[in-house]
């Protein structure tokens, strides 16, 4: 096994999110010589290097998704403009497209939680009431 420094599987990182048009670090391991372990040791939760190639990332679902939405934008058939239409519509507008929308709100109003019931034994082993 060929040791790597952490620039180097970094470069490669980035080179790889930039090129394949990857989506998540998930993605990105798949194309690196190392193993998640690893990866996250070098990189830990909230380093810089994590949060740029997590950037990048967020890049290409935008420009993907701008993409999408351009072709949708651009179709004739009525399934395409329907579904921009929900990606872009308002939460009334996307309720009243929804055929099976169900409230579980009750009509706005906050649902209030029913507390749950716990049976404890105590010492002598009676359940308390």
């Amino acid at each position: 096994m060929i040791p790597y420094t952490k620039e180097e599987i970094y470069n490669q990182a980035k080179d790889q999110v930039e090129g394949n048009n990857l989506f998540s670090v998930e993605d990105i391991l798949a194309f690196l010589p190392i193993g998640k372990t690893k990866f996250y040791a070098l990189f830990p939760f909230d380093s810089d290097e994590l949060n740029a190639l997590k950037g990048l990332l967020d890049i290409n679902k935008i420009k993907t998704k701008s993409g999408i939405r351009a072709k949708l934008y651009n179709s004739d058939k009525a399934a395409e403009l329907l579904a921009l239409y929900r990606l872009i519509a308002t939460p009334e507008e996307h309720q009243k497209l929804n055929q099976s929308y169900i409230d579980h709100s009750s009509k706005g109003e906050k649902i209030q939680s029913i507390p749950a019931i716990h049976w404890v034994k105590d010492a002598n082993g009676d359940k308390d009431k």
